[in-house]
């Protein structure tokens, strides 16, 4: 039975990964800032991971807290050590930043900690603490990316440092691990409630939605892609390719 870890999982892409994986049976831990999102989403993928496991004994469990938290993300590991080990860390919270983006010569210096401490510090330290169980099960980690961290927006410095920070890191170990494969994919543009932040009061409906990233998300996951850097679009266009 896999275990996996999808942080952010309330709410957008984590969410809609996470109900991909249930619906396949797999037994998940999830976290989220927000305690009344979190639950809801966990009744929601519980039910998911019944109908679609129940010989297997397949669960949900839910971790409130911030990934920046060291004592957070502990939890995150022990609670998939109870379910049994680990199959998939998925690092999927992030930290957008100010709202409306400030150029970088604005930028709040605090904020910009905050977002390196959330997109960059975050998913190491969890990698770092998931490694051994990942390692026994010869596991993956995927970390979420952005094209923010490729190409030069205005007013998306500090997110985009962090992610193109976060994007070397998972090469580094890419080429530094070789018992677990590790991924970073940018999912594209997305009708999530963070894009929409990054856009206060503009009509962002002609975006897809976070579910037409995951069938990408789930080649990574469930095929034989070495470690690396992926777009999203680009490996449902493979799978899709007949």
């Amino acid at each position: 039975m896999p275990v996996g870890i999808v942080t952010g999982a309330s709410r957008g892409l984590g969410l809609a990964l996470a109900r991909s994986l249930a619906d396949d049976g797999w037994s998940l831990v999830i976290d989220a800032r927000g305690a009344e999102a979190l639950e809801e989403a966990r009744s929601d993928l519980a039910s998911r991971t019944t109908r679609a496991s129940r010989a297997s004994g397949a669960a949900v469990v839910a971790v409130q807290g911030d990934v920046a938290d060291a004592g957070h993300r502990l939890a995150l590991i022990e609670a998939a050590s109870a379910l049994g080990g680990l199959d998939l860390l998925v690092n999927n919270a992030s930290e957008l930043g100010p709202s409306p983006l400030p150029a970088l010569a604005d930028y709040p210096l605090d904020a910009l900690e905050q977002v390196l401490r959330v997109n960059v510090v975050a998913p190491l330290a969890l990698a770092q603490l998931a490694l051994p169980l990942l390692r026994a099960r010869r596991g993956r980690i995927v970390n979420v990316s952005s094209d923010a961290a490729a190409e030069a927006y205005e007013g998306w410095g500090g997110y985009g440092s962090s992610k193109a920070a976060l994007e070397q890191l998972t090469v580094v170990m890419a080429a530094e691990e070789t018992q677990v494969r590790v991924y970073v994919v940018d999912p594209g543009d997305m009708r999530t409630a963070m894009h929409q932040a990054a856009f206060p009061g503009e009509d962002i409906s002609d975006r897809p939605p976070p579910e037409a990233a995951v069938p990408g998300l789930r080649r990574l996951i469930d095929g034989r892609e070495p470690s690396g850097r992926y777009r999203a679009g680009d490996l449902a266009a493979v799978e899709a390719t007949p």
